[in-house]
């Protein structure tokens, strides 16, 4: 990592500027990948199958009218992925103690998300512009046009301006798309924690209503915590779910079950730099991970699972 810092005076001729800071950063990735699932995966509309339950008067869908929208789930061939890029962070902060940031990155090659077994594909090289914020005693307010995620849920639409502040012992954060109807464009989440529980609520507005989820941790000691959370998504039935993780000795064992019949096992090991996972669901769908530091920033990977999907490979942190 390389630091750069540069008198304000050489950056602006504005008065009121305190000092600026650039950082630059860089990270490159190289390896071997099968059966990932693609990024560009569509949504289509299916014929309806027998007993799937539905909002119609009968409580089952309509064979003869109904259509279900799935994804259209494709999956690449073999292949080789390299990539590289280059972060710069600004940061700086007037006499008034205003802070303030933003951020630029160029990244280029072909690109897999090792986390979701998942082909990115190619990025094209060009500048890209992240966030600006400004921070104070009333908060942090950021500007990134399509880059801020709804904050109920990463699959809804993204924002493009967002508030947080602190009021009492509460944090708070509010997200606005301005390209969105007006019956769908904020996004907010507030934060409690008190006597060991740390409590969450979030919600995002939707054209079928508002969508809410409140979660709730506590830690029963250094080793074992307990989660808790109801989702209830506009237009559709609500889901509690419960879970308990433990960790000892480098071992960790995680487990979630929910009302819908859903659950998640989740097992782990670390040590020295390197670590294993397995996690297995409810369709008897699994994952299967493995990392080493190689140290000087490498860090080696490799994963597979149950669409017989896999990747190999190093990536370098500079």
């Amino acid at each position: 990592m390389k630091k750069l810092l540069i008198a304000s005076t050489a950056l602006v001729a504005t008065a009121g500027m305190a000092s600026a800071d650039i950082t630059i950063s860089g990270h490159a990735a190289a390896g071997i990948y099968s059966g990932l699932g693609n990024k560009n995966a569509v949504a289509t509309a299916v014929p309806a199958v027998a007993a799937v339950a539905d909002a119609n008067a009968t409580g089952y869908l309509n064979l003869a009218t109904d259509e279900v929208p799935v994804s259209a789930e494709t999956f690449s061939g073999d292949g080789i992925y390299s990539n590289a890029g280059v972060d710069f962070t600004m940061t700086g902060a007037t006499d008034n103690g205003i802070s303030f940031s933003a951020s630029v990155n160029i990244d280029a090659g072909m690109e897999v998300d090792t986390g979701d077994f998942e082909l990115d594909g190619k990025d094209g090289g060009t500048a890209g512009l992240g966030s600006v914020s400004m921070t104070g005693a009333f908060g942090t307010l950021t500007f990134d046009d399509g880059g801020i995620e709804n904050l109920y849920s990463d699959s809804l639409t993204n924002a493009d301006v967002s508030y947080a502040t602190t009021i009492g012992a509460v944090s708070l954060t509010v997200a606005h798309d301005t390209a969105a109807a007006v019956d769908s464009a904020n996004s907010l989440s507030a934060g409690y924690t008190a006597s060991g529980m740390a409590f969450t609520l979030t919600a995002s507005e939707a054209k079928a209503g508002t969508s809410t989820k409140l979660a709730v941790a506590y830690a029963l000691n250094d080793t074992v915590s307990l989660t808790g959370k109801s989702d209830q998504a506009a237009g559709a039935e609500s889901v509690q779910t419960i879970g308990a993780k433990t960790t000892l000795n480098g071992v960790s064992v995680s487990v979630e079950s929910a009302n819908n019949s859903t659950w998640d096992v989740d097992l782990g090991y670390s040590a020295g730099g390197f670590a294993l996972t397995y996690g297995v669901d409810e369709t008897d769908g699994w994952t299967a991970t493995a990392t080493s530091a190689l140290g000087g920033g490498a860090t080696f990977a490799a994963g597979v699972d149950s669409n017989d999907s896999m990747y190999a490979g190093v990536s370098f942190a500079f």
